[in-house]
């Protein structure tokens, strides 16, 4: 289900990808396939955590033009093969983050030809820091970041 989204907070785009719902999820949910999609090329993931139940963790570490970034989060909410939701609000044990950016929100739905439905959503506190990922290039980052995980994904078919 399409949560209301908030034109003023939230950003969002919906593609089809030409691979089973199943993989998509298991490429988001086990932290061996992140690295491998999770970031545009040519940054790169370096190390994963996942802890997948509402509130387990979500920690990554990007090196983006060969600055580290340590990114912890925690999972808001997680229902198998539909839906994943985390955020940098709070790390695990519900420790508030001192600088917040986004909560992401990733609906998965079965697509006709065995494909996926993925709409990718992120939910700001703000719409400064909205208009800031959009500037950043939500929309050509986030869809790189799928066609990668499509192109990866397509690799694990079985």
């Amino acid at each position: 289900m399409m949560p209301d989204l908030d034109p003023n907070t939230d950003l969002s785009f919906t593609r089809t990808l030409a691979v089973p719902r199943s993989l998509v999820w298991e490429c988001w949910t086990r932290p061996e396939h992140i690295p491998h999609f999770f970031v545009p090329a040519p940054h790169t993931v370096t190390a994963v955590d996942i802890d997948l139940r509402v509130g387990g963790r979500f920690n990554t570490v990007f090196n983006v033009d060969g600055n580290e970034m340590d990114n912890k989060g925690v999972y808001l909410d997680v229902v198998a093969e539909e839906k994943l939701v985390f955020t940098d609000a709070y790390t695990e044990g519900w420790k508030p983050a001192p600088e917040p950016f986004m909560t992401a929100i990733l609906l998965l739905a079965d697509a006709a030809g065995g494909g996926t439905t993925y709409t990718a959503i992120a939910r700001h506190r703000n719409p400064d820091t909205r208009k800031s990922h959009e500037d950043m290039g939500f929309h050509d980052g986030w869809g790189t970041v799928a066609t990668q995980l499509e192109a990866y994904a397509k690799g694990l078919k079985k």
